[in-house]
This record gives structure tokens, C-alpha cells and sequence, in this order.
């Protein structure tokens, strides 16, 4: 079995500059991640963009629904900016229902330190290969479908739109 992870960019895979008190995109963390979480599946990497997701458009979604379905995986880990993750769920979701497909991100970035990408990456990489054919969204150890998913920006998680008692796995 093995997993094919497309990198989006978003704060993931930002950097601070010191300089000028922004951030950046460099380079995608990920293969730094997965040695780190001393990853043993058969993982392939392969960046698609660098970007913040609010400034993704149509036309890159419309080449992350290509890559996934030019894959040869059936399981797909997509990193992705969590301000537009939702939506780009959805429009995954009703293109390729024939594959498991888990979206993930994190709050802060990977270069700082305490960010929760490690652990989010960790948790969409263990979902993809038990979850059903769909299309999900992985944060903080839960996991959520792509029509029954929302961020709460107020408390900065991930909750479902729809009432329900279940949980993670």
C-alpha cells in the first residue's frame, strides 16, 4: 500500500522572516516531517504550489482534482491551508468519490516549533489508509467529512456543521 501526499502550502510549510516580519514560503517541510515521525508506510511527495489558501483560486483547485485523479494511489494526503480547506474538500468530493482523499493543515506553522502539523500529519496519514473511499478533513486527532465540516475561526478548530456523537477513531 502506498500514499501519495500533495503539497499545497499553507501554514504548514510558512517560514518567518526575520527581516521584515512576514511570512514566506521556501520549501515544503514534509519529507523533514516524515522522517521525524519516523514514518514507516511507503509515502511519495510531491508539490503541487506554495500558497496561503486564501489566495488559491478556481484553477488550483482544478489542479489538485487533476493530481489526485492522475494518481495511481487510491489514498491521497493533501496538505492545504486551513482558511479554504473546506472548500476544496467539497470540490475534491465531487470529483473523485472513488478514492480516500484526507486534507490536512495546521494553525501554526511547522518552523516554529509548537505547531500542530506534526501530529495533524501524523493523524491524516494513519486515517487515509482506514477511512472509506471519500473525502475528509484530519485535524487535532478527529476526523470529519467534506459536506459535514467547518472552522471555527472564533476558537481556531475544526467542528462539524451537522450535530454528531461520533468521534475519531
Amino acid at each position: 500500500m502506498s500514499v501519495r501526499v500533495f503539497v499545497t502550502g499553507g501554514t504548514f510549510d510558512k517560514e518567518y522572516d526575520e527581516l521584515t516580519g512576514t511570512l514566506h514560503f521556501d520549501a515544503t517541510h514534509l519529507p523533514e516531517m516524515l522522517r521525524r515521525g519516523r514514518c514507516m508506510i511507503d509515502v511519495s511527495v510531491d508539490v503541487l504550489m506554495m500558497i496561503d489558501s486564501l489566495e488559491m483560486k478556481e484553477a488550483h483547485r482544478l489542479q489538485i482534482v487533476q493530481a489526485c485523479q492522475a494518481a495511481t494511489e487510491s489514498q491521497i494526503v493533501i496538505t492545504h491551508g486551513t482558511d479554504t480547506m473546506v472548500d476544496t474538500a467539497r470540490v475534491l468530493a465531487a470529483e473523485l468519490p472513488d478514492k480516500t482523499i484526507v486534507l490536512t493543515g495546521a494553525m501554526v506553522p511547522y518552523a516554529f516549533g509548537s505547531s500542530d502539523g506534526l501530529f495533524n500529519l501524523g493523524s491524516a496519514l494513519s486515517f487515509v489508509q482506514t477511512l472509506p473511499p471519500g473525502v475528509y478533513i484530519a485535524m487535532n486527532g478527529r476526523y470529519f467529512t467534506a459536506d459535514n465540516v467547518a472552522k471555527n475561526r472564533n476558537v481556531g478548530v475544526f467542528e462539524e456543521t451537522v450535530d454528531s456523537s461520533r468521534d475519531a477513531l
